[in-house]
């Protein structure tokens, strides 16, 4: 990734960079967590953006609440990008986003992060700042480091987006999202009813409910790794046969 200035201050999708020309470079461009003196600028932001209309307390909290990483990217004292994710416990979610993980993960302890948006100015579109967003994101949930309070809990990361938003669909594919599931009639815009796709990008270890063929595959796979698949039913059989005698 690009070097940037990182320094820190006391849904709706993607806005995908359509303009052609880089308007700023990366490594000019700053990286600090939302502060509620940006709730303003944050809401004009987002009114300019994005086709829903958030109520005060969503910009409350986004810009004061420790639930949500709401990270700005800001050039010459601009927010120029944003992205928010809150993080919350998957045994939470609402009954549409449940299946997003095995049932293997329904504990308290598993955590999911749900991206409500990811915006750039329209200046500075096609720069590189939604993916530096993004990758900081990813990174902060599931790098190397664990981060508290997370600590690699986090094993997937969300989104909805509309099926129309042919752009954002684009985007996040690139970057290795999911597509999970159709929800008709999930967005309500002006009075009308919108359809809208869910996205998945797994960390940690996380992953989707099997199907049969995924389970034949970590069958094959394990067997592989342990010299072929003789020997690895054999010593299943031999484990079971002794624990059978005792």
């Amino acid at each position: 990734m690009a070097g940037f200035s990182w320094y820190l201050s006391e849904g709706f999708q993607v806005i995908i960079e359509k303009s052609k020309e880089a308007k700023c470079s990366l490594k000019d461009v700053q990286l600090r967590f939302l502060c509620p003196d940006d709730l303003e600028e944050v809401r004009c932001l987002c009114r300019d953006w994005f086709p829903i209309e958030y109520p005060q307390s969503w910009y409350e909290d986004i810009t004061s609440s420790e639930r949500f990483f709401a990270l700005a990217a800001v050039y010459k004292t601009q927010i120029i990008g944003l992205i928010v994710a809150e993080i919350k416990p998957y045994l939470k979610l609402n009954a549409e986003d449940r299946g997003i993980l095995s049932r293997w993960f329904a504990s308290k302890d598993t955590l999911v992060a749900y991206i409500l948006s990811l915006g750039v100015v329209r200046a500075y579109r096609r720069s590189g700042v939604a993916t530096m967003l993004l990758d900081v994101l990813i990174n902060h949930l599931s790098g190397p480091i664990p981060q508290p309070p997370h600590e690699h809990r986090v094993k997937a990361i969300f989104l909805h987006v509309l099926t129309t938003n042919n752009e954002a669909i684009l985007f996040y594919e690139k970057r290795r999202f999911k597509l999970h599931s159709f929800l008709p009639y999930y967005y309500s815009i002006k009075g009308r009813c919108k359809d809208g796709f869910t996205y998945v990008y797994y960390v940690n270890g996380g992953h989707a409910p099997w199907g049969l063929y995924d389970y034949v595959k970590y069958v094959a796979r394990t067997a592989w790794r342990g010299g072929g698949l003789y020997p690895w039913l054999w010593g299943k059989l031999t484990a079971l046969t002794i624990a059978w005698h005792r």
